[in-house]
């Protein structure tokens, strides 16, 4: 048998529970069904992966009050505990990890290549965030005159997590252990495309001691069930990851209710090659933060700014790594790039094609979809760019690369802000002068200099602008799951002004 072979044997085997039973709510510590389910399905063929269960308004309802009610026990757990809980799920995460990476293959699309590293960075995620639990509360001594001024901090309540359908089972850990470790309870809300994963969180959760209530499921649609939870009154703040355009809907349901929000959300990413350039490394992350998991990431640098001087040599150069990079099954270990998450992107993201062509971009690479079944499309680079098209301008969210030529180093900051998102960029320099200049100027949450995105947790992660509101990463993440409390301890008989004595 093939390596290919030989895996989806094996995906199949995880994935035959979930064709018989359905992926349930989970609710309160128990499995709730539903009237009405949907179907997530193969991005590799359209078959059938699973029935879903479909919740909305009363199933949140119960998903909230039951975090409602579990909030109490789970605040005033001591930190020390609740890092031996998360601990333990990211052990669990860790024995499961080829489960969690072969299910979200079949689901997302993604490569395996870059999946089964996914499910062990959620282990990472709740790693880190365990061993922060103890130290969430600390706060400091502010003393005044009069006064011992003591800050701490507390959790803020329960919360929604709604996770997008790209690199979900990672994404939801992200959110949902400094939640956990902070003190919150949480109903998560996976996105429609993909939330087989979603499930195997909550089992390992339960498994590791996390008490029924704490972490809630409900799967659905986002006008559905993200609705019903983004306006619920027991919620006290939403995170959210996606579309910037869900966002601002998101800000405007949970407004009457008074949310607080954290929102990371779309990019137009710029990654900016000066002339002195490292060439081959600077080609290397380029091709990797555009046609790496499929394109469809926050971060991946879609807009490639390059110095007029090279702009040729470096784009042809690109446009042949376009060219011999392997698209196929995503489970295959040699796959690159596998199928788009759904038909309905594959249609998004086709339609850049043709409004390239109106708009007089020359289709160096790509440019298509692959015959046959499934969601396929070939890696993309459009040259000949102008910074107000809009290739260059709108999220086209896959392996598709716009590159526009710049003449200055101020040219190249007018159009890396040039457009409305703010997520990160990157700098090709060996100029350290240069990189301070730019870097300064650029408008983006994160930038990274001769390097691609390295995630280093400690660090704040977020964008500017329509790219989100919010930090996650360090403390930061406590910041958002919890509220700042101050008390002053008189440390004398200090006086106090007599009214109507």
């Amino acid at each position: 048998m093939s390596a290919l072979e030989i895996n989806l044997a094996k995906a199949e085997a995880h994935l035959a529970r979930f064709r018989d039973d359905g992926v349930r709510h989970r609710i309160g510590g128990a499995d709730v069904g539903g009237t009405e389910w949907f179907e997530t399905t193969s991005p590799h063929d359209g078959a059938l992966l699973a029935r879903i269960a479909r919740g909305g308004v009363a199933e949140i309802d119960a998903a909230a009050g039951s975090a409602h009610a579990a909030f109490p026990a789970w605040r005033d757990m001591a930190g020390a505990e609740r890092k031996r809980v998360l601990h333990r799920i990211a052990d669990g995460i860790e024995r499961r990890a080829e489960e969690i990476a072969f299910l979200e293959c079949l689901d997302t699309g993604q490569a395996l290549r870059f999946m089964s590293k996914a499910a062990l960075r959620g282990a990472e995620n709740f790693r880190f965030f365990a061993d922060r639990a103890e130290r969430a509360r600390d706060g400091l001594n502010l003393p005044s005159p009069t006064l011992m001024n003591v800050t701490t901090r507390v959790p803020i309540g329960p919360v929604g997590v709604i996770t997008p359908w790209n690199t979900p089972f990672m994404l939801s850990t992200w959110k949902i252990a400094p939640a956990l470790a902070a003190g919150c309870t949480v109903v998560h809300k996976p996105a429609e495309f993909s939330p087989i994963t979603a499930r195997i969180l909550c089992e390992i959760a339960e498994e590791a001691g996390v008490p029924p209530g704490v972490l809630n499921l409900v799967n659905g649609f986002g006008e559905e069930a993200g609705k019903a939870l983004t306006e619920h009154p027991l919620i006290r703040a939403i995170a959210f990851v996606g579309e910037s355009r869900t966002g601002s809907m998101i800000m405007r349901q949970g407004a009457e209710t008074l949310k607080r929000v954290h929102f990371e959300l779309g990019g137009k990413n710029p990654c900016i090659v000066f002339a002195d350039a490292d060439m081959e490394r600077a080609l290397d992350a380029a091709a990797f933060m555009i046609w790496s998991l499929n394109g469809e990431r926050c971060t991946s640098s879609s807009r490639l700014l390059v110095e007029a001087s090279i702009h040729d040599e470096f784009t042809a150069r690109l446009a042949d790594r376009a060219n011999r990079i392997r698209v196929g099954h995503p489970l295959d270990p040699e796959t690159e790039v596998g199928p788009l998450i759904h038909p309905v992107h594959v249609e998004k993201v086709a339609s850049y094609f043709e409004t390239a062509r109106a708009e007089g971009a020359i289709i160096a690479a790509g440019g298509e979809r692959l015959p046959g079944p499934g969601c396929y499309v070939r890696p993309t680079l459009f040259t000949g760019a102008r910074p107000e098209m809009a290739i260059a301008q709108e999220e086209i969210f896959g392996p598709v690369l716009t590159a526009i030529p710049f003449e200055s180093e101020a040219d190249a900051v007018e159009i890396a802000n040039g457009v409305p998102y703010g997520l990160t960029a990157y700098v090709w320099t060996e100029n350290l002068s240069r990189a301070l200049r730019v870097t300064s100027k650029i408008e983006a949450g994160m930038i990274w200099v001769n390097a691609e995105n390295v995630r280093h947790l400690p660090t704040p992660f977020g964008g500017v602008k329509a790219s989100g509101i919010g930090r996650d990463g360090g403390d930061w993440s406590f910041e958002f799951y919890m509220e700042q409390k101050h008390v002053g301890f008189a440390t004398g008989r200090h006086p106090i002004q007599r009214l109507g004595a």
